[in-house]
């Protein structure tokens, strides 16, 4: 599966949108942008509801995403200089697994193999 930058570049520098994201699940599956549009926001709101209640998540050769906590701490008020308290707080972190790290880092193959970007339908199996 192939997934653009947003910018056509190919060159990692841009972002893709979600909009773009629910275009390239439709064009790949031959779904309609509605329910591509559903499959994207279910699969984003189960993550998001699984790192509320404290979960881990695993996708297998992709990566895992889970909560870090961060502690209370003292902090600048850029503006003024002044000392603040930073409350604590839990951020997202996403960890790629191997797989996802060796698709991103392999060198384009020469004889029409997929290149930077691309996914063999087997590589990515969740």
């Amino acid at each position: 599966m192939t997934i653009g930058n947003g910018n056509g570049s190919g060159n990692g520098a841009g972002s893709m949108t979600k909009a773009e994201l629910v275009e390239e699940v439709s064009r790949v599956s031959d779904l309609t942008k509605k329910h591509s549009e559903v499959i994207v926001d279910t699969v984003f709101k189960s993550i998001i509801d699984a790192l509320h209640r404290g979960e881990k998540i695993e996708l297998r050769g992709f990566g895992s995403f889970r909560l870090r906590k961060r502690e209370p701490r003292k902090g600048r008020n850029p503006k003024t200089g002044d000392k603040v308290d930073v409350p604590p707080k839990k951020v997202p972190y996403f960890k790629p697994g191997k797989e996802l790290k060796d698709l991103i880092n392999r060198e384009p193959e020469a004889d029409g193999a997929p290149t930077t970007g691309e996914t063999p339908p087997d590589a990515m199996a969740v």
